[in-house]
């Protein structure tokens, strides 16, 4: 479909089914378009009436006498089939839909939403909506939404799938004085969703920060695309409903969507790089801190305050979320020993004691602001007769403005009370300071300027590599899980049957063998050697717990055989219809100075596989007890996982002679990682327990779901891994070896070691500017790519053994794959040796398979090599000397 410039810079709208009855929503859309003062030309559309408010009516959208960009329809599903048909008739490109009742069904049995979405379709029309509230974009003064409230100017989006979100939103905001870029009303989300406004917004000159209210997500995979390019540009928060079983059931009535666990949400927002906040109360304080602060420098808070109760609140709410007290170096305690009374805290908090005036709050301020003990400060104040609630207020924000070095703290406050504080905290929103009615409230916000950056840290941050699976044994695992499956659909396997999968991948196993009853489970135990454990087999009993199926420890012979016989009598006394497939038998493990952990790959229908971490047991509750993350793993990304399950208490860690090796943990996420992305069979695996003894991980127990899948594999995963297959030796002119691959995230210092090769003449031609020095963050955005809608091909040379980058092609896709603009460079000292042709042939290779429309670059007049290259691959080139720039266009699709 189309882009949303004709919904996003509207010059026109038609508002079908306007009315003059009030209440009705064709009349307030109306109202609001005319008292926001929108400039372009609106057409009430209805058979009813001569004019609708003022306005000039026409009796049907055919008459309408120009397209409008915009077609709002205020009307009841029934009629919106036919609208829809003339819609398209009328080639208009974009339609809000209010009505909340189209997944009614038709005269034809079919749902009216989905013949409206098949007519839009095929017209190249994009549809927001239906049960949408409207859309709202204040600096167009644009109010095309049946809302009683008007959003002000501001630089924040929100985008939301609840209308009653909005209008809450709306009426708190204008209350702050808080402004808006654009307001969005999703409702049901059957064409427009998030995806295609985190594109459009992300690159908005009036948009510095998104807010989004989401229910449920459709399409993961766009949706973790567009979010993870946006959070790069602009910072993105999101409130998420549904964190319970019951919220999830509602949210699904609501706009649809599948059972997502809570957590696996959780961990799609952090792998983007964008902020969750986890109610209204909180989205509220981090519009606040969002609309008035600097970027945050660092995690340090101080806290100044004339009260210590609310204080000590302050620091409880600052440690339970992970956040950094910061601790006053001597020169600010021996500076601040001769500002205030003896009695005071001599610590952070920085308790004035109670009988603090103005003058104490701005000599205690500018002491810190003098130093570098704290990054951000957070004046506090209780109602006091000493201190005037306003005037103190008004004293700081003159002592912030004043100090030279103020801009390189956060500043907060938290003023409390309610009819004695509203002024101060009006004098500081309009000051731009953000200001909060609780301690904890203003904690919180600021945990959230901490929490955002460690996300985009994250998101920045350069891999470390694994040790691959060999592709050979990738290869054996494949011809296992087809002998398994052979003619079923589905397989369950347990830990005796799937041993040899797991070696394929080197994991450590407990060695198991089958016994059919206690004699047998007597036999086998004296081959092992005693110690030894003793398990029910039964695919009918998903807990061996539920009949004390596991028996441990067991030394001799007598111990196995009544041990045995009593799990059998136990099962088929509590469950008389299960199937019994024997007992497991196993060598004691050494449990001792070891951890067990419970490693689980599961099946979401939003996100695709997932991976679950966490501590395990048999009354293991996946949304409390786990922490998950999407596939594809790398180090770095399996290692946030472990820190943030220990952090939130899902590992809770033991004091052990040898304690857990994370990076060695870390390798068997990574192998689990690999499992899921080369083998789409693997429908579910869970590993309960794995016995972690420091450097050694073992598998004790686990089992395994095949099943069949066709299509493409990596298309159920919410993440694009690693494209091997675009892999590819070749040969240059001088017979040299080269491997042609996608760039890759752990290739950071082998792209900042090629920059250095490239001339500074050529860096100029390739980036239109003087180029100094890539710093981290630069590099991190030319390596950690997107490979659903980028991608660069780097041309790699094998000196010795070691490796260099010689040449890099990138194309980076649009979002609607219309066009895919183009760059390449070539390492100075190896140009005319072929390379250039063969990585832009390799670039626009993938391009036309991709069914992208064309391909477009930009370069100078001078830069003769690049214009001759062009030419041969039958680019079109348009030179602009004036401009001192050359346009190269590529169509790749017949037409």
């Amino acid at each position: 479909m189309s882009n949303l410039n004709h919904l996003l810079k509207p010059r026109s709208i038609a508002v079908v089914g306007a009315s003059t009855q009030p209440m009705r929503a064709g009349n307030i859309v109306m109202k609001n378009l005319l008292l926001g003062g929108f400039e372009g030309a609106i057409m009430p559309v209805t058979p009813k009436y001569k004019s609708v408010s003022g306005v000039l009516s026409y009796p049907d959208i055919a008459s309408l006498p120009i397209v409008p960009d915009v077609a709002i329809l205020c009307t009841h599903a029934s009629r919106n089939i036919e609208l829809f048909n003339q819609l398209a008739a009328k080639e208009i490109k974009s339609v809000i839909v209010l009505s909340a009742d189209m997944h009614e069904l038709s005269s034809t049995g079919e749902a009216i939403q989905d013949l409206c979405v098949g007519i839009a379709r095929a017209a190249g029309m994009r549809v927001l909506g239906p049960n949408s509230l409207g859309l709202m974009l204040p600096w167009l003064k644009f109010n095309a939404s049946f809302s009683p409230v008007s959003p002000k100017k501001g630089k924040i989006a929100f985008i939301s799938q609840s209308a009653a979100m909005c209008t809450t939103i709306l009426d708190w905001a204008n209350d702050k004085n808080i402004g808006f870029s654009a307001f969005v009303s999703l409702g049901n989300a059957v064409d427009i969703d998030f995806a295609d406004l985190l594109d459009h917004l992300s690159t908005d000159t009036h948009t510095e920060a998104i807010l989004l209210y989401v229910d449920s997500i459709q399409d993961a995979r766009r949706f973790m695309s567009a979010a993870r390019g946006a959070s790069r540009n602009r910072r993105i928060l999101v409130l998420k409903g549904g964190r319970t079983a019951e919220g999830r059931k509602a949210a699904k009535a609501h706009t649809g969507g599948g059972d997502t666990l809570d957590i696996i949400y959780d961990s799609a927002i952090r792998r983007t790089g964008m902020l969750r906040v986890l109610n209204s109360h909180e989205l509220f304080a981090a519009v606040e801190t969002l609309t008035h602060s600097v970027p945050l420098r660092g995690e340090r808070l101080a806290i100044i305050t004339n009260g210590g109760g609310p204080a000590i609140m302050a620091v409880d709410t600052l440690l339970d979320r992970g956040g950094k007290l910061a601790e006053l170096d001597e020169y600010t305690v021996t500076k601040l020993d001769k500002l205030l009374p003896t009695s005071w805290s001599r610590g952070n908090p920085i308790d004035m004691v109670g009988d603090s005036g103005s003058q104490r709050y701005v000599d205690t301020l500018n002491s810190l602001m003098d130093s570098d003990c704290a990054d951000a400060i957070l004046i506090m104040h209780s109602p006091s007769a000493i201190a005037h609630s306003e005037a103190t207020a008004q004293a700081i924000v003159d002592a912030v403005k004043a100090h030279p070095r103020s801009r390189r703290f956060n500043i907060l406050t938290n003023w409390s009370g309610e009819l004695t504080a509203r002024p101060a905290r009006d004098i500081f929103t309009n000051a731009g300071i953000p200001t909060y009615r609780t301690a904890e409230s203003a904690v919180v916000a600021f945990m959230h300027l901490v929490e955002y950056r460690r996300n985009q840290k994250q998101l920045m941050e350069t891999p470390t590599t694994a040790e691959p699976v060999h592709v050979d044994d990738i290869a054996h695992a494949k011809d296992w899980i087809y002998k398994q499956l052979k003619d079923n659909e589905t397989v369950t396997l347990d830990t005796h049957q799937i041993g040899p999968f797991f070696k394929y991948f080197n994991f450590e196993v407990l060695p198991t063998w089958l016994a059919t009853d206690a004699s047998e489970a007597v036999h086998v135990a004296a081959q092992i050697g005693y110690p030894v454990a003793v398990k029910l087999r039964s695919p009918d009993i998903a807990h061996k717990s539920d009949v004390q199926g596991v028996m441990l420890n067991l030394r001799n012979s007598t111990e196995v055989a009544n041990a045995a016989q009593a799990i059998l009598d136990r099962t088929e006394l509590s469950y008389p219809s299960a199937n019994i497939h024997g007992l497991l038998v196993q060598g004691m493990a050494r449990t001792a100075g070891g951890e067990e952990l419970r490693i689980k790959v599961k099946y979401d229908s939003t996100f695709g596989p997932v991976i679950l971490l966490g501590q395990g047991g048999s009354e293991w509750d996946e949304n409390i007890d786990a922490a998950s993350a999407l596939p594809p793993l790398n180090m770095t990304l399996a290692r946030y996982l472990i820190v943030r399950a220990i952090k939130g208490n899902k590992i809770r860690l033991q004091k052990l002679p040898e304690p857990i090796d994370i990076d060695g943990l870390s390798e068997v996420l990574v192998k689990i990682s690999q499992i899921v992305v080369d083998c789409p069979q693997v429908h579910e695996l869970d590993i309960h327990p794995v016995l972690a003894n420091g450097k050694q991980f073992t598998i004790l127990d686990a089992d395994l779901t095949l099943r069949q899948y066709q299509g493409d594999a990596q298309r159920r995963l919410a993440i694009r891994p690693y494209p091997v297959e675009y892999e590819e030796p070749t040969t240059l002119k001088d017979g040299a070896a080269v491997m042609l691959r996608p760039i890759l995230p752990e290739d950071e210092p082998l792209h900042a070691a090629f920059i250095q090769g490239v001339s500074k003449d050529d860096l100029y031609k390739r980036f239109f500017s003087e180029v100094g020095e890539f710093n981290h963050e630069a590099l991190a955005k030319l390596t950690q790519i997107d490979y659903d809608r980028e991608m660069a091909f780097v041309a790699v040379s094998s000196v010795g053994n070691r490796q260099e980058i010689i040449g890099v092609s990138r194309a980076l896709i649009n979002h609607d794959n219309s066009d895919a603009e183009f760059a390449i460079l070539i390492r100075s000292d190896l140009k005319g040796k072929g390379l250039g042709k063969i990585l832009m042939s390799k670039i626009i290779d993938y391009c036309r398979n991709k069914g992208t429309r064309q391909m477009s670059g930009m370069t100078m007049p001078t830069n003769r090599g690049m214009l001759l290259l062009a030419t041969s691959l039958g680019f079109k080139i348009d030179i602009q000397f004036e401009d001192g720039t050359a346009d190269m266009v590529l169509p790749l699709q017949e037409s």
